[in-house]
Order: structure tokens, then sequence, then C-alpha cells
């Protein structure tokens, strides 16, 4: 495997840089104290081509390379994991959904629009009582011939807040599970849905989550994603890039709380020394950066899988995922001990990576579901 970076993956890593110094780093403090989705940078975002990344000219994209998508996403994510996941939003399902199984008209019209950040999508697949068995979701559809209605909620929705279109599932018939699945694409003014956001959230706060709501919702039927019954194939067509995006985010936050520390432990003297001095602290410093760079290898393997062809690598983006997020969660609990109380004052960084870091664990699949795939992968009980 070679992990060395082509010059336009190191010119697209540099320029996310230069960006998020520029643009995040003086604002992301006060938008995510307020709740707030920054669209006004994402917008900038999208100027640079940094929202439509792997999709072709066509849709918006410029064929970036896995690579640098990697790249790119954890370097934003060392100042703002939130502008992390808006440039990661080609692998999001609404997005990588749309190209693998739309229409060619359906991805002008949406993916088009999307890559420029001048209408937003979401995706809408947890429910309040299914959460990760999506094959138990209990929002169900009927065909009305010339279209559907829908009926039931998704929770948990990232963008239910500022988003303008969703892809989201309902089912035919329980009892068929995945095979009576169906893909659809919601837009905000369709008779019969509407959202609600969730305020005070712990982490992720400028994510405007919140939840789907549809009651007797009537959808065109050229909003069909798919056919009819393909619904499960359209869910599953992000999961290896969603992950490996989430994984890119946690990296970039490692990485940011790993700065941090060091320059804190440096500066602050207890008992007439640095703390840095201390061999309890260059432990959890030690720590950080085993951890950072093991992420960082096994991320960029999946990567490099994904750039050299390889459709579906399950066990690796399950892997990258769990052990990045894993790390994150270790590094943050480290980092607040070496900031002792002023880990608690948004004067420094480590608490808003404190209570983000949690939910990392928790999003594209929790990591409890991800070490029992990589348990069932390699003992020959999933294909």
């Amino acid at each position: 495997m070679d992990f060395s970076f082509t010059e336009e993956e190191i010119m697209i890593r540099d320029m996310a840089r230069d960006f998020a110094q520029k643009e995040i780093v003086p604002n992301v403090a006060e938008y995510d104290r307020e709740e707030r989705y920054p669209i006004e940078i994402v917008r900038k975002m999208a100027s640079l081509g940094m929202l439509g990344s792997i999709f072709p000219p066509e849709y918006g994209g410029s064929n970036m390379s896995h690579m640098g998508l990697a790249l790119m996403v954890e370097a934003l994510s060392n100042t703002c994991q939130m502008m992390g996941s808006a440039a990661g939003q080609s692998c999001a399902l609404q997005a990588a959904g749309l190209y693998y199984y739309g229409t060619d008209e359906q991805k002008k019209r949406f993916l088009l629009p999307f890559s420029k950040a001048e209408r937003l999508g979401g995706a809408g697949v947890t429910e309040p009582h299914s959460g990760t068995d999506v094959a138990a979701m209990e929002t169900m559809y009927e065909d009305k011939g010339d279209h559907f209605v829908l009926n039931g909620a998704k929770t948990w929705i990232g963008g239910a807040g500022h988003a303008d279109w969703f892809i989201t599932f309902a089912t035919k018939d329980k009892a068929l599970k995945h095979k009576g699945i169906s893909a659809f694409i919601v837009e905000r003014d369709f008779p019969g849905f509407t959202t609600r956001r969730f305020h005070n959230k712990v982490g992720y706060r400028p994510a405007t989550t919140g939840e789907l709501i549809f009651d007797n919702c009537i959808v065109p039927k050229e909003n069909l994603v798919g056919a009819q019954g393909e619904g499960f194939k359209v869910a599953m067509a992000s999961v290896e890039n969603g992950r490996m995006v989430v994984s890119s985010r946690a990296i970039g936050v490692i990485n940011a709380c790993l700065k941090e520390c060091v320059e804190y432990a440096k500066g602050r003297i207890v008992f007439e020394q640095p703390i840095g001095r201390f061999q309890l602290v260059q432990s959890k410093i030690t720590d950080m950066v085993v951890g950072l760079e093991s992420a960082q290898f096994l991320n960029y393997r999946l990567a490099w899988l994904r750039d050299k062809g390889v459709t579906r690598a399950r066990k690796e983006a399950a892997i990258a995922k769990m052990y990045a997020t894993d790390v994150l969660m270790r590094t943050v609990v480290d980092a607040c001990q070496i900031f002792g109380a002023y880990s608690c004052s948004d004067e420094y960084n480590v608490g808003r990576y404190y209570r983000d870091a949690k939910f990392f664990q928790i999003v594209e699949g929790n990591n409890d579901l991800q070490r029992v795939l990589i348990a069932e992968i390699t003992l020959g009980y999933r294909r």
C-alpha cells in the first residue's frame, strides 16, 4: 500500500487548512454557542468545490480522489468537525444515494444545486423505535398510482432545521423487512411534511438536528429514488465512504486536541515547572500521538482501497470508524485532565471537543455495531 499523496491531494489539504484558518477559526465558537448552521461559510466552501468533491463535473464535483477527500475533511475538522461534515456531504446518504440510484434528471435537479450550496439536502433514516435496525422501520407508504403517501416519523436527523430536501425511507409492508423499503426525495414544502428542531443539544450543536414528520405526506412519482423495494440498497450506498468521513473528522479533532494539549502543557507551570515535565502528562501525550497516527493509517488504508476501486470495504470501514472515534473519546478525556478546570471554559476549545466526542461513537453506526460487524466478517458469519 502506497499512502504517498499526489500533488493535487496536497493542494486540496493545504487549501482546506488555509480556508479553515481564515473563515472558520474566527467564527466557530460563536456559531457553536448559538446552535447556528453557518450557511455563509458552507457557501464559501461550495465556491471552492468542497461540497461536490468526488462527483464528476456534470453534477458539480471535481472527481476528487477519496484520499483527497479524507485529507480535506481532516484539515477542516482540525478547527470545526461540523464543517468537516459539510465538506463530506458528497459521501453522505442524501448525495450518495442520489448519485448511485437517482435518475439523471434527479441528479441535475438536486445534486447540482446541492454542490453549489444553493439547495441543501439531508437524509432521514433513524426512527424513534427502530434506530440502528433499518429493516424494522415503521414509516409506511402507499402507492396511489400517480403519487405516494407517507406516514411516520424520523428522528435525530441532521439538517432538519435548514435542509431544503431529504432522502427518506418507508416500507409498504413491514413483514417484507429489507425488501419492502423504498427511497423517496421529500422536499420541505410538500403537503403533509413538517420538521421539528431539537435545541440545547450537548454536542454537534450547529447541526440543526431534529425530527421529520410525515402526516399523509404526498410525494410525486418522479421523487422515487431507484425502484420500489430498492430502498435498503439506497440506504447502504454511502456506508463505506460515510464511515471514512466520520473517521476523518474524528482524526481532525484528535489532532487539534493534541496540538492544544502540547501547547498548554509547555506553558502551564505547577510546582515550579511546566506540567509537560510530569511523566503522567507525557504518558497522555504519547497515547494521543500513537492513537492519532494509528487512526490515520487505518483511514488512509480505507481511502486507498476506495481509490483502487474496491466497491465494498465493510470491515476496513468499520475498523477505521470505530478505532478513530474510540481514540477521540480517550483523547478528549485526557485533554480535560491536562487542562483541569479550564476545560470547562469556552476560552479553550477542549470543552467543545469533549461535548462532540461521545456522539462520534454513535453516528454512522454505533461502535458496538461496528464491533459485531468486524467479528462476524472475521468469523465468516457475514459475507
